[in-house]
């Protein structure tokens, strides 16, 4: 079972997913933020795709990265951050249609890293999902920077 070690986390993700420049440059809006589980969209414009008119592995592996790290987020407290030490994506299908849809969750919570887990699907123009990748994170746990000394 998760436990957060931060009561206001829903706040504190929402404060942190301001400063996200790139994901807000891509136009990746998350959705769904709870305990250890974190879900967004993008819609797809030409900007996010490839020369075949496919999703881009690099807007794809973005949004999975960004899921999983604010789902670690949710559980850890508010002065601590959480960074990504290792990712791993496997691409599944072509991502194509009108966006895409991801779900990021932790597998696993430690005292330094969170295991995480995420699955990017293509939404076409009826709804339907696709599944596109699946992608695992080694997330790490920073602690503040301690209050320096004068002496």
């Amino acid at each position: 079972m998760l436990k957060t070690f931060n009561p206001d986390f829903t706040n504190t993700v929402k404060e942190k997913l301001q400063r996200q420049f790139y994901m807000h440059l891509l136009g990746f809006e998350i959705k769904t933020i709870e305990i250890g589980l974190i879900e967004g969209t993008l819609p797809l414009e030409e900007k996010h795709k490839q020369h075949k008119g496919f999703a881009h592995g690099g807007v794809i592996a973005t949004i999975a990265d960004v899921v999983m790290g604010f789902a670690a987020v949710t559980l850890v407290p508010a002065q601590q951050h959480v960074v990504t030490s290792n990712l791993n994506i496997s691409y599944l299908n072509p991502g194509v249609g009108t966006a895409l849809f991801a779900r990021g969750w932790v597998l696993k919570q430690g005292r330094r890293l969170n295991f995480c887990e995420a699955e990017i699907f293509s939404i076409d123009g009826s709804g339907q999902k696709n599944l596109v990748a699946k992608a695992s994170a080694t997330m790490a746990i920073l602690a503040p920077p301690a209050a320096t000394s004068q002496n």
